[in-house]
């Protein structure tokens, strides 16, 4: 009896001291389980931290993560059947993070809405290498110095400037064309450096006609052909354009402006000049407005320069045109309107960006003159078949009629027809003779 009594009490004891245990163990566990998912929740927050400092520091050093689109150009890094591929900066892995949604970028016709730059009505020289031969001297153009050829880059036809060169337009009067009112277009490639390289820039100078030599210019805009990864800030890569000129007092005068330029694209430079006043367009964006420059420059130079004969310069579209006569002194003149200043891509009839400054004003003076209705007629050259010409030009109409539409033209008021080559009003034989037949007329009805 004394046993069983022992066993009792010794069992009792027993479930007494393991109940007890397993409370505080199941106190400790569940202190542990709270513990661990304090943590939790602070380690998910210094990940999610983390992410966002990434994505800030990404966005700031390489805006293309965030981009769906970029400016007037390819992304991508130029290739030439002679040339390595031009570098280009690669992200670290710690700043990449692929799971962050994209953010939209404004595309290049959007950020042209505003570009006011007018091309002249006469165009004097064009050159977009069509017909040209790889690893020739490009046909338009007088070597002054250094070397110069035709090249491939993304599969288009490009100059490539090499070892300090000079180039100026092949015209009949080599020293004298320009005149009073002119206007100068082109693309130049700009690029990033190897940190701690040289960067190389390209100029564009005016000279008087009395003066045979490049170094006599009155006018000089220097353009950055390069950017110097080091000297990246970090939320804004901004470059310097300068340009000097002689006043109308004969004074010397310079300015300077930065400008957000992206690396691995083609920037579109625009100059307009009216008697004295000229104007400096970098992609968009004006940089200057002179107000008094001298005006009796009447040829130009074109130069590309690095310290290194391996870095090359590109450009492409070059293009001068002489004056810019209202639209509406035109149309009551003439009935008509020929535009020059709405191009395309090559072949197809893709709206360049660069044309809204044109397709701006025509919108102006349709709203200014609500009586006012065009036929939009597309003309092409004779390069190519008679049939595919007829097409392209009838593709380009359209497109203008409907960019019209897009901005607030009603569409009664408009329609296009194309001519293809059907009507000249050049000699197709030469090569200015094409580029006035290239162009898009508004006929009144």
């Amino acid at each position: 009896m004394k046993k069983l009594s022992y066993l009792f009490v010794t069992s009792l004891l027993l479930l007494i001291f393991s109940t007890t245990q397993a409370q505080n163990f199941g106190s400790r566990l569940g202190s542990a389980v709270k513990k661990s998912a304090e943590n939790a929740a602070v380690r998910k927050a210094e990940r999610e931290t983390e992410k966002a400092v990434d994505k800030a520091i990404d966005d700031a050093i390489n805006p293309k993560n965030n981009t769906n689109n970029n400016t007037s150009g390819n992304n991508t890094q130029p290739t030439n059947t002679n040339e390595p591929k031009t570098e280009s900066r690669s992200t670290p892995e710690s700043e990449k993070n692929q799971d962050e949604p994209k953010q939209e970028k404004k595309s290049p016709e959007m950020a042209y809405n505003k570009f006011d730059f007018v091309a002249g009505d006469e165009i004097i020289f064009e050159d977009n290498m069509v017909g040209e031969k790889v690893g020739e001297f490009p046909s338009k153009w007088d070597l002054i110095e250094g070397e110069a050829e035709i090249a491939k880059m993304n599969g288009e036809t490009v100059i490539v400037l090499k070892k300090g060169c000079y180039i100026r337009p092949l015209m009949k009067d080599m020293y004298n064309y320009l005149g009073d009112v002119y206007t100068i277009e082109f693309d130049y490639w700009f690029t990033l450096e190897k940190e701690g390289d040289n960067h190389g820039d390209y100029w564009i100078g005016l000279v008087p006609a009395k003066d045979k030599w490049w170094g006599y210019r009155k006018f000089n805009l220097n353009m950055p052909g390069h950017v110097n990864e080091w000297y990246w800030n970090r939320n804004e890569k901004k470059v310097s354009y300068t340009y000097d000129w002689m006043t109308t007092s004969d004074e010397h005068a310079s300015g300077k402006r930065e400008e957000i330029i992206e690396h691995g694209n083609w920037v579109h430079i625009s100059m307009s000049f009216n008697k004295r006043a000229m104007k400096i367009y970098v992609n968009e964006n004006r940089i200057a407005n002179i107000p008094n420059m001298k005006s009796d420059v009447d040829w130009l130079a074109f130069w590309y320069g690095h310290s290194e004969d391996s870095r090359h310069g590109y450009i492409r579209n070059f293009r001068i045109a002489k004056g810019a006569v209202p639209l509406y002194d035109r149309m009551m003149t003439d009935g008509k309107i020929i535009s020059y200043g709405i191009t395309f891509d090559v072949g197809k009839a893709t709206i360049k960006p660069e044309s809204m400054g044109e397709i701006n004003r025509f919108v102006t003076l349709m709203n200014e003159n609500p009586e006012l209705k065009f036929s939009v007629e597309g003309h092409t050259d004779n390069t190519g078949t008679a049939a595919n010409n007829q097409t392209l030009s009838e593709a380009r109409s359209q497109a203008v009629v409907d960019k019209l539409v897009e901005n607030g033209i009603a569409k009664e008021r408009l329609t296009a027809a194309g001519k293809g080559q059907t009507s000249p009003i050049a000699d197709n034989n030469t090569d200015e003779g094409r580029a006035k037949n290239r162009r898009v007329e508004f006929v009144k009805f």
